[in-house]
């Protein structure tokens, strides 16, 4: 019988007026990657970072006993001791310091007050070679891409002699092949004996990696599933996540699509620091009232860079093309313009540039159109609390008041807040940039919903993901973009995986 390396059990955690975690319990067997699946808020997060010591013993009731020892970790350096080392899902890194300084980060090689930088960039390429990352250990972060950094951070929890290495959503910014690359590495530590937890909101890629499944609801434990007896199927998973089955992931929509409304005609533009770099190519796209318009490509086809230097000028330099709206030319040089035109663009990044999460729900949900909420530059309250409240009610937002600071919610209920605040200013176009990424099934179930409303609404919606899924599910029309060009174009009913890939592989060549 296999060793079990982790159990948690009984672990209660409350933040002021929430039961976050509500008697979890979790066993993980040496040598084995166990997955930890359930919708946002459901308190994956929060355990990963009791076991981590982020919450000090004495701030949650229950026992962690690792290697047949019972823990109290005060803080995250405790459990790191042990070779319990966390990757959270918003990478650590340092973009102005080498992969190797990086690396050593707090864990430094040397004596007390002198690096030995000869030891930290030697042990930094052994690291590098291990996850299979062929880049110098002197490179600056700033300078490789979000795939090769999340595999730094791989390395960097090696070189901690991880025993036990927890992943929160590692994937989540990762396009399919480096994360397929990405798991077949942990299936490779696995026969070397290191032991992982994983929390991701992609399931086939928790079918695919996984020896066990634990699911939480609500801040209990429902289940554990076992590959070897149970089912691991995507559609059994989501019955534990959300307590029913969900039959059909994406909502019908009773389409209703009018003339063409907006138009971006022979669109260039430039990197905005190395600015003889051209990043969009001469894209010429249109999409029309009450559609829902996909742009696919792999990451870097410069999808997120289109959208963005088409809201405002908000990207790029040299920018040239014409956009046309409603038969009329318009000239949007800023996004205060853009938002005057009635177009609104919600971010990928939905925690840096999207939210201010040190502020309420009711102040972001008006921030894009204050107009709406005052009076010769006056804010009224009172007015402001009964937009946000309305679209709490309209959206589903799980929160206990308006009141409640952004930071607090979960991914699922930021990326609601996000959308309210540009359902809000009414546009007649909404560009969604990765809607639903790191928010779980039942999330993006509410938010599909959401974007065939928009539809019905006769409003026009463009939406950019790396899912491929999502956009068969969603989209009625779907342009390819590949190195900042459209090279294909396909309907929403005949489009697949397939056709959309022999597109992008036909631009390569």
């Amino acid at each position: 019988m296999a060793k079990i390396l982790l159990e948690m059990k009984n672990i209660t955690k409350v933040f002021p007026g929430v039961k976050a975690l509500d008697n979890v319990n979790l066993q993980v067997e040496e040598g084995e990657i166990h997955a930890l699946v359930g919708e946002n808020g459901a308190g994956k997060s929060t355990l990963m970072n009791v076991l981590s010591g982020i919450y000090p013993y004495g701030s949650y009731d229950g026992q962690i006993i690792y290697n047949g020892n019972e823990c109290h970790f005060t803080n995250i350096k405790d459990s790191e001791a042990l070779g319990i080392v966390i990757i959270h899902q918003e990478l650590a890194l340092i973009p102005y310091m080498t992969i190797g300084e990086n690396m050593f980060l707090g864990n430094e090689k040397g004596q007390k007050w002198k690096i030995d930088w000869t030891e930290t960039y030697g042990k930094s390429e052994e690291y590098l070679r291990t996850v299979g990352l062929n880049e110098s250990s002197h490179t600056l972060i700033k300078d490789i891409g979000v795939g090769k950094q999340q595999l730094v951070e791989i390395a960097k929890a090696l070189a901690k002699n991880a025993k036990l290495l927890i992943l929160d959503e590692p994937t989540s910014s990762l396009n399919e092949k480096e994360s397929q690359e990405l798991l077949d590495l942990l299936l490779k530590f696995k026969k070397e004996g290191l032991t992982s937890i994983i929390i991701s909101h992609k399931l086939n890629e928790i079918s695919y990696v996984a020896d066990k499944i634990t699911v939480i609801r609500d801040g209990s434990t429902i289940e554990t599933l076992d590959k070897k007896v149970d089912d691991f199927s995507e559609a059994r998973i989501i019955k534990g996540m959300v307590g029913r089955d969900l039959s059909d992931r994406f909502p019908k929509r009773e389409k209703n699509i009018g003339d063409i409304c907006f138009e971006v005609k022979n669109w260039n533009c430039y990197h905005p620091v190395y600015t003889e770099k051209k990043i969009i190519d001469n894209v010429n796209i249109n999409v029309r009232k009450g559609e829902v318009l996909g742009i696919s490509g792999l990451m870097g086809a410069g999808r997120t860079e289109f959208a963005m230097s088409i809201f405002g000028k908000s990207y790029g330099e040299k920018i040239s093309g014409t956009i046309i709206k409603d038969g009329k030319e318009i000239v949007l040089n800023s996004v205060q313009e853009a938002i005057k035109n009635k177009i609104a663009y919600v971010t990928e990044d939905r925690k840096g540039n999207g939210l201010i999460l040190s502020n309420t729900i009711k102040f972001n949900t008006t921030l894009a159109n204050l107009d709406g909420v005052s009076k010769n530059g006056v804010i009224n309250s009172d007015k402001e609390y009964a937009v946000a409240v309305d679209f709490k009610e309209k959206l589903r937002t799980k929160c206990p008041s308006v009141e409640q600071n952004v930071g607090n919610l979960s991914g699922g209920n930021q990326q609601k807040v996000l959308l309210a605040k540009w359902m809000y200013a009414d546009p007649d176009l909404l560009i969604l940039d990765e809607p639903t990424r790191g928010i779980d099934v039942g999330a993006k179930y509410e938010i599909y919903c959401i974007i065939n409303q928009l539809a019905s609404e006769g409003k026009s919606v463009i939406v950019i993901s790396s899912e491929m899924p999502e956009l068969l599910g969603t989209c009625d029309r779907i342009y390819v973009m590949n190195e900042g060009r459209i090279v294909g174009e396909v309907d929403g009913e005949t489009a697949t995986q397939e056709l959309i890939m022999s597109y992008i592989i036909k631009s390569d060549n």
